[in-house]
């Protein structure tokens, strides 16, 4: 009998680890869906470069700030900040090479049943880059 219930309850601390590993996961799963989004909208608002050594083409330029500011545009518009606890527009967002838009969110996943063990939630963050390319 007390063998029994040992195996219960470590069969329950066991179903319990696994359901809050996957909450954590499945809400970076749609943090990154919410950074690929914001580094699409990032990388489409460019503003068209020189044309460079005899391409045809002018080139799609990115600017940090633009980046930041579309991204953040981007979250306020979509209503993120309502889906995630403490979302925030993490330092890494720019346009580091003036071609390509990273964008990096910050947020607390809370995972279920063993909240009152991380009553602060575990921080999670997700990066996603895009690069526009004009072609003819």
């Amino acid at each position: 009998m007390v063998l029994t219930i040992g195996y219960v309850v470590i069969a329950l601390l066991l179903a319990t680890v696994v359901a809050a590993a996957s909450a954590i996961y499945i809400e970076h799963k749609k943090l990154l869906s919410l950074a690929d989004g914001a580094s699409v909208a990032a990388a489409d608002s460019y503003s068209l470069g020189q044309v460079d050594g005899g391409a045809e083409t002018p080139s799609a330029v990115l600017n940090s700030e633009r980046v930041r500011h579309v991204t953040g545009s981007y979250l306020s518009q979509n209503g993120a900040h309502s889906r995630f606890d403490q979302l925030a527009v993490a330092p890494g967002t720019g346009s580091p090479d003036s071609t390509t838009a990273e964008v990096v969110l910050s947020a607390v996943a809370h995972p279920p049943v063993i909240s009152f063990i991380l009553p602060a939630g575990v921080p999670i963050e997700a990066r996603s880059t895009a690069r526009s390319r004009l072609t003819r």
